[in-house]
């Protein structure tokens, strides 16, 4: 036989020396092959892979003991040996070798492309016609491929079956997943049942074994446990010789020699064998009498002496056998190398563990991590416990091994200093055999610091150390942030952030994403503050690998860009509205990041951010009045939000002259040259006499068209001839078509909050109407919850805040139900830029002052009784109809409930029940009448307020009786003007105003006393109402009476609008020191019994 070389070796070698799988993995590495050296017997080359570094691969031919030549190799991947890489080596060195046979890259991977079809198709053809539930036979071996057995699973496809242990059962009463052929099957298992392989899996035993896997590959349904995409074929039966190899103790043992070769033997009678590269399995024919062969096999492992007696027997009883070497050991190759100490580290999977170390009994089991050691003397592994002089490595050569005694204690005694410890036998709960010769650390929490510190005290007393990518503990440190931001559509702006690891760029947001969705904490505001900034954070990729990051580099991110983390849908950027570069600040910090993009989304950054620190600005030559400091200073704002093309909300306090800044603006814009469109004001109806009346006195100049009453029709063509135009929100939907012929340069609405409704005709009209700029103007943006403030906004600012739904989620509910205070935080830093608030005590302090007093009232005799008949029955009644409908659902019963509570405060004429007719008490009108005749005596101008017109008409009788002159003002009153001028005038002393007809757009600052008769929900338009009296222009004190039935219903409104008015001032003012909820309890106190 001539001696295969490095020289001359084929392809048809590496064929034999290699499985078909692993040579068809390792075509596609050899054009990857560099610094391929021939030196005398041994070859070497690195490969690319995987990892950063290449691989380094080293190979040589030996002789064996049958004469075979086989490849002993060694390879810097996670496999070891005997890899793709080192065929891959051997395969470029027949193609250098042999130039003109060399085979393109482009060629192999047409192949290759062809291979992976055919298999995608075969694994499609190979699945079950019907998916319907059936049983699969999985096999399985231990790690030293001696011992074999079948896991059994059902399901509808192998991949995503499940075990199933239930085979007693299915003997006497089959499932209908259980064919008649599974049975044959399954009687042959249940037989073998106590042959112990130590496998999670019942034994292949010498006595059915064969059978069994006749039957199971006939049905088609048997896969190997590495790969169950295609079943195993029934193979043809290839003959096998017997051959002898010397194990680790330098004993002889018979092996079988299948031909062609298989890569594992399964001790069957008669032996099956199990080749994956061609994904078949089948009998052997072993040469020789059979007898004596399965005596051969019963044999002891054999000493030179005992060898020597089995050889005499065979050649005088079975000539035809090969014989067992005389001293063999002493022909084997010597190995005398230097020791290479590995450690290879590994996470287990078990089902429990005793109580060992630092770690806990446990029954529930999980991921458990281990190192296992290896002593390497060249290309000879062994395990430190292992104590043989011989060793026959993976490709089958026995060798005899020089060990180093001094050196390996020297290895182990570094090992320890570590704080790695030998893993007693038994004490992790696994699947088949326990793992012997592990070792761990003390507790889970001591791998971190190991990682990142004991490896490198372990290299250097020379330990090699060796896991996978993706073993969980094997953080990588990040390089370098960066950032890019760049243009999208219509405002918005991608911003990509990145992290630079090993010289590859990773996107950022899918990795933070993925953390705030395992970390709760990072979507609390208060428990990220909690979070220390030097706590290291693992961040883990797509592939497996784990990256660690300071907590403070990502802390400002989480903080500042929550809620669109918390909305994130996948990709690689988020996606930011141009009127969110403020909260880009954190990116232009050169020591934190590495930033690229867009320079003017920056500078507006910087200009938002010093919105609100205009300079002075000079007022148009033409406004007839003189503005005070905070004025001009609302008027540059205005000027500023028009020159960046932003828009934004006047929310000064009532009284402060908003209307005045905004035709100041309005005639600056006319003075430049700029109002080359009309500005459309849309206002409710009870201020188009104001805004007249105020644009005449302070801007003659601006021609003002309002489009109010019948007579509006014939005029809608005069409005390009106009400077402003007026109209009203109830007449916006009505006018739409003709009013949208136009467009506009300036889009106003006062009393913005009028549309807070998002789904109302007029707050869908006014999102229609064609303008430059917008503006809002209104002194309370947020009355009674959040989503007003969104509905503004949406007009606005499209997009800024995001949609309803997603609003809601990321800020109504951890602000308003979950009191998210770092939340609220962060809303008001992101408006902040686009509101300008005043409060009167702030720039106004000219004004007089304003004097709150409750005037509290108990109910007596039937009044009483009346309050808690009809308080009993509603509370009932509610409970009843939310029981069955939902709070939600339940909205007009409630309400229903607390009008009829809140009437009987009133006065009990007011409740629409026979009951009530019957009741002589009005302890509340009582109070007003005893009050009114003393107030008018000393000289007072009194505004009485009231929901209820009713109500009102009830007063206006009591007034009659007493002649005390009054005037009235309500919804159904059609010349506004006269009671207003007769008031204002001194012509009577009380004003009788309805809340809503009222509450808004009048200046009655002749009055300096306001009565609130009841108390309503919302504090902003109590004070709405309040401050007809109290602003610019009023020179008194003005007192505030709100009469309140003590106990009741009202004394319940008044602590809810305490905590309205504190969410208002959360999000609207720096004071965030007040934690607002609300909820469905506030139910159950406002229907509590009057105290006794």
């Amino acid at each position: 036989m001539t001696a295969v070389t490095l020289a001359s070796f084929t392809e048809k070698d590496v064929a034999d020396w290699f499985v078909t799988r692993e040579l068809n993995k390792a075509r596609p590495y050899v054009e990857e092959v560099r610094n391929l050296e021939i030196n005398g017997s041994q070859l070497s080359a690195v490969v690319p892979g995987t990892a950063r570094e290449p691989y380094t691969v080293q190979a040589y031919l030996s002789q064996g003991q049958s004469g075979d030549t086989m490849v002993v190799s060694r390879c810097t991947c996670p496999v070891g040996r005997h890899c793709k890489h080192v065929a891959a080596v051997l395969l470029k060195a027949i193609a250098e070798r042999n130039p003109t046979d060399r085979v393109s890259n482009s060629v192999l991977s047409w192949v290759d492309d062809l291979r992976r079809v055919s298999v995608a198709v075969a694994k499609k053809k190979a699945r079950p016609v019907g998916a319907r539930q059936q049983l699969f036979y999985i096999l399985k071996w231990t790690a030293d491929q001696r011992r074999f057995g079948v896991e059994i699973r059902k399901g509808k496809y192998p991949e995503s079956s499940e075990e199933w242990w239930k085979v007693d059962r299915a003997l006497i009463t089959p499932p209908q997943f259980v064919t008649e052929e599974d049975l044959g099957i399954l009687r042959l298992i249940w037989a073998e049942r106590g042959h112990e392989t130590g496998l999670r899996a019942f034994g292949l035993g010498p006595k059915h074994g064969a059978e069994i896997l006749q039957r199971m590959v006939a049905s088609h349904r048997l896969y190997p446990e590495d790969d169950l995409g295609l079943p195993l074929n029934a193979g043809a039966t290839r003959p096998a010789s017997i051959g002898w190899q010397i194990d680790g103790m330098g004993f002889q043992r018979p092996y079988l020699k299948p031909e062609p070769s298989a890569g594992m033997i399964i001790a069957v009678d008669p032996p099956w064998y199990l080749d994956l590269g061609e994904g078949e399995t089948g009998p052997l024919e072993v040469a020789g009498n059979p007898t004596v062969v399965n005596r051969l096999f019963s044999l002891p492992p054999l000493s030179a002496k005992e060898a020597a007696l089995v050889a005499e027997a065979l050649t005088e009883l079975a000539p035809d056998l090969p014989l067992p070497a005389e001293h063999a050991s002493a022909r084997l190759r010597l190995v005398d190398a230097p020791l290479q100490a590995i450690l290879q580290l590994e996470t287990l999977h078990t089902h429990g563990q005793r109580a060992w170390r630092g770690y806990p009994h446990s029954f529930s089991g999980g991921p458990f991590d281990v190192a296992r050691v290896i002593f390497r003397y060249a290309d000879a592994d062994i395990r430190p416990e292992e104590k043989s002089e011989f060793i026959t490595l993976p490709e089958g050569e026995t060798v005899r091994l020089k060990r180093r005694p001094d050196a390996e204690a020297t290895a182990l005694k570094a090992l320890g200093a570590s704080g790695m410890q030998k893993i007693p036998g038994n004490t992790l709960y696994t699947f088949g055999s326990p793992p012997e010769g592990i070792f761990g650390l003390a507790e889970e929490s001591s791998w971190s610091p190991f990682m990142q510190d004991g490896i490198g005290r372990l290299k250097e007393a020379g330990w090699q150390v060796e896991f996978p990518e993706d073993f969980r503990h094997h953080v990588i440190e990040v390089d370098g942030w960066e950032a890019d931001l760049y243009e999208s559509d219509g405002g918005w702006f991608n911003l990509d952030m990145g992290i630079l690891v090993d010289g590859e760029r990773l996107p950022l947001a899918p990795l933070l994403a993925t953390l705030f969705r395992r970390d709760v904490r990072w979507l609390e505001a208060a428990e990220l503050e909690r979070i220390p900034d030097e706590e290291g954070i693992e961040l883990h990729t797509p592939a497996g690998k784990r990256l660690r990051v300071p907590a403070g580099r990502i802390k400002p991110l989480a903080a500042t860009l929550i809620d669109l983390f918390d909305g994130f849908t996948g990709g690689e950027t988020l996606r930011l509205s141009r009127f969110d570069a403020p909260r880009l600040a954190e990116l232009t910090d050169v020591s934190r990041w590495e930033f690229r993009g867009q320079s003017d989304i920056f500078a507006l950054a910087e200009r938002l951010q010093a919105a609100q620190g205009i300079v002075d600005i000079e007022p148009p030559a033409g406004l007839c009045l003189e503005l005070r400091p905070y004025q001009r200073e609302g008027l540059a704002w205005l000027q500023f939000l028009r020159d960046q093309n932003l828009s934004g909300i006047l929310a000064d306090d009532m009284g402060l002259g908003k209307t005045a800044q905004t035709l100041a603006h309005l005639l600056l814009e006319k003075e430049a040259g700029r109002l080359d469109k009309p500005a459309l004001i849309i206002l409710p109806t009870s201020l188009i006499f104001n805004w007249k009346n105020e644009a005449a006195r302070f801007a003659p100049s601006l021609k003002v068209l309002s489009l109010h009453g019948p007579e509006r029709k014939s005029r809608f063509a005069e409005i390009p001839a106009h400077d402003v135009i007026l109209t009203t929100y109830p007449l916006l939907w009505r006018d739409a078509d003709e009013l949208m012929l136009h467009s506009y340069h300036l889009l106003i609405l006062d009393e913005a909050q009028t549309v807070k409704n998002a789904q109302s005709r007029s707050a869908e009209a006014v999102r229609k109407v064609d303008a430059r700029h917008r503006l809002c103007l209104t002194g309370t943006p947020l009355e009674n919850h959040l989503g007003e403030l969104w509905s503004q906004f949406d007009f606005l600012l499209p997009g800024f805040l995001g949609t309803s739904k997603q609003f809601t989620r990321h800020w109504r509910t951890p602000i308003e139900k979950q009191g998210d205070i770092q939340r609220r935080k962060l809303l008001a830093r992101r408006i902040r830029p686009f509101i300008l608030r005043r409060k009167k005590e702030d720039v106004a302090q000219e004004l007089p002052p304003k004097t709150i007093i409750v005037r509290s009232v108990e109910l007596e005799g039937s009044q009483r009784d009346l309050y808690e008949t009809v308080r009993a029955a509603m509370d009932a009644k509610v409970r009843d109809e939310i029981a069955s409908k939902g709070f939600a659902r339940s909205q007009i019963v409630i309400l229903d409930a607390l009008l009829k509570l809140r009437q009987v405060c009133c006065d009990p004429r007011l409740v629409k029940a026979n009951a009530a007719k019957k009741v002589k008490e009005r302890a509340k009108l009582d109070l007003l009448m005893s009050m009114l005749p003393e107030l008018v005596d000393e000289g007072r101008r009194i505004l009485v307020f009231s929901q209820f017109t009713s109500m009102l008409a009830l007063i206006e009788n009591e007034l009659d009786k007493l002649e005390i002159p009054y005037v009235t003002l309500t919804g159904d009153t059609v010349e506004r003007e006269t009671p207003i001028r007769s008031f204002q005038e001194g012509d009577v002393p009380i004003f009788l105003i309805s809340l809503k007809a009222g509450g808004v757009g009048l200046n009655l600052t002749a009055a300096d006393t306001v009565i609130h008769y009841d108390p309503w929900w919302n504090p902003a338009v109590e004070n709405q109402a309040t401050d007809r009296a109290h602003r610019l222009g009023q020179d008194k004190p003005v007192f505030v009476y709100k009469l309140i039935v003590g106990g009741s219903i009202e004394e319940k409104i008044l602590a809810l609008q305490e905590r309205k008015a504190e969410l208002a001032a959360g999000i609207l003012s720096d004071d965030h020191g007040v934690e607002v909820k609300f909820g469905t309890d506030d139910l159950a106190a406002l229907f509590e019994p009057l105290p006794s």
